[in-house]
């Protein structure tokens, strides 16, 4: 089966991808081949004879130089080897748990200020409303911004997050001007941070770059303007995709305002049935042979998350929303060595938010006029009007 990905009304959801499930482990695409059940997918993440696949996606698009392409190349995801070891090393203090413990007391405030703040008390938009604000002032909170900057950085991370799109071509001059202002904003959370340091992320970096074995000024700038597209664009969109899927589950919404230490079941059955990352890429680096399928060096692999994560060989009951349910790890994140650096900053922040919006917002119920991205690439809801009835 042959799926055209780069077509703009294709999900990675549909039926015809079930089917195709159903006949192979694998379909072919407009770039490369889809992997479409959960052990081969296990199995490719680590594959000895196949890298980051990310790297190459500007160049499926005609982007070869420039300063996007630029900071897309330096990505730790998109390094490999010694580089990738040496990056990740220096990266993995700044994302410790004890600093994002730390972080839990100010996620939840602020969920409760967002809800409090909404405008209307029965119905909100909720990606403006709730998953934008909250994701954008996660990210100043990390990095000692000022929170109610937080528009401007939910506007150019947004704007970066078009670069996962099919239509990142069309929008490149968009994305190049939003990096160079989250540049000038990791150039000020730099400068502040090496005449008053503190116990947080921007001065974690700082410190790994006074190792002997030091993050370069141009490692420590991409990094943070990976950590604020990436940390932002992942959140909003996750967030709005659960509230998508809970509003077609509504028992396991109550049962989530009831049970409060659910909330990190409740991030990872979202992650396995709806993820905003639909899915993740390798490429070979060089011929092989994988069941069968002769794979040439430099074809790209999409690893389908969705369909890895509800295929009924790892999961019988694949297509079931249970948050109390047992589950084989989601892909949502990646797998082997390029695991996403900001896991645990990901599921902390939206394991505070999920239950609390749950004891706030009762019954909610999709209201009219939702706008989505397409069901590829990176996906969530551009508008998501909600009504719901308040907790007394």
């Amino acid at each position: 089966m042959y799926f055209d990905i780069a077509d703009p009304s294709f999900s990675v959801q549909s039926e015809l991808v079930r089917q195709a499930r159903e006949r192979d482990w694998y379909a072919e695409t407009s770039y490369g081949i889809a992997v479409l059940r959960y052990e081969e997918t296990r199995e490719l993440l680590r594959h000895p004879k196949l890298r980051q696949g990310s790297v190459r996606w500007p160049a499926h698009h005609g982007i070869t130089s420039g300063p996007f392409a630029d900071w897309w190349s330096n990505w730790v995801l998109n390094k490999e080897g010694q580089d990738h070891h040496r990056l990740r090393r220096l990266l993995n203090p700044a994302f410790s748990r004890r600093l994002v413990d730390g972080l839990v007391p100010r996620f939840q405030a602020l969920a409760a200020e967002l809800v409090d703040g909404f405008a209307e008390p029965d119905r909100c938009e909720f990606v403006s409303e709730f998953a934008s604000p909250y994701a954008a002032r996660v990210i100043a909170i990390m990095l000692g911004l000022p929170e109610e900057e937080w528009p401007v950085i939910a506007r150019d991370s947004g704007t970066i997050g078009l670069a996962m799109n099919v239509t990142i071509r069309d929008d490149l001059p968009a994305i190049e001007a939003a990096l160079d202002r989250l540049y000038g904003y990791v150039d000020e959370a730099v400068a502040k941070r090496r005449h008053d340091p503190h116990d947080d992320f921007v001065t974690a970096l700082l410190r790994a770059r006074d190792d002997e074995d030091r993050l370069t000024e141009t490692e420590l700038r991409d990094s943070l303007v990976l950590l604020i597209f990436g940390g932002y664009d992942t959140t909003r969109n996750q967030l709005g995709l659960a509230m998508q899927t809970f509003m077609d589950h509504p028992a396991q919404w109550r049962l989530l305002a009831e049970r409060p230490e659910l909330g990190g079941a409740a991030v990872e059955e979202v992650m396995r049935v709806n993820p905003t990352t639909t899915w993740v890429t390798r490429e070979a680096l060089e011929d092989f042979t994988f069941q069968g399928l002769d794979i040439a060096a430099g074809t790209t692999l999409h690893l389908f998350t969705e369909s890895s994560g509800t295929d009924p060989r790892a999961v019988p009951d694949g297509d079931r929303f249970d948050i109390t349910a047992e589950r084989p790890p989601h892909f949502g994140f990646g797998g082997g060595i390029h695991y996403c650096l900001g896991h645990l900053v990901a599921r902390c922040d939206m394991s505070q938010a999920l239950p609390l919006l749950a004891r706030r917002m009762r019954d909610p119920r999709p209201g009219d006029g939702a706008r989505w991205m397409p069901r590829s690439g990176n996906t969530g809801p551009i508008e998501l009007p909600v009504t719901f009835t308040p907790a007394p």
